[in-house]
């Protein structure tokens, strides 16, 4: 199984992968506005992966299949209220 990945031109650390290079036609066009100018980044055989970077390569494979595509965004930063309410003085 074959995909190509895109990152986004907008959003840091985002990734969309499809079942075919430049063929977005089962991409939501919500989501390819907010995407907005993928780049690609690789085309790769899955098959030939036992695992990817950031994702789960049993279910990216299963979403391409299913919807077409598979989105990967960053990890939540953590502690970011906490961390503003400490800038504020808010917790002292």
């Amino acid at each position: 199984m074959w995909c190509a990945i895109y990152k986004s031109s907008k959003k840091v650390d985002s990734y969309l992968f499809i079942e075919r290079k430049d063929d977005f036609s089962r991409v939501p066009e919500a989501l390819m506005a907010q995407f907005a100018g993928p780049q690609l980044v690789m085309v790769v055989n899955l098959e030939k992966r036992e695992r990817l970077a950031m994702a789960d390569i049993e279910k990216v494979k299963v979403e391409l299949t299913d919807r077409g595509f598979y989105l990967q965004l960053p990890p939540p930063t953590e502690g970011l209220l906490k961390q503003h309410r400490a800038e504020k003085g808010l917790d002292e």
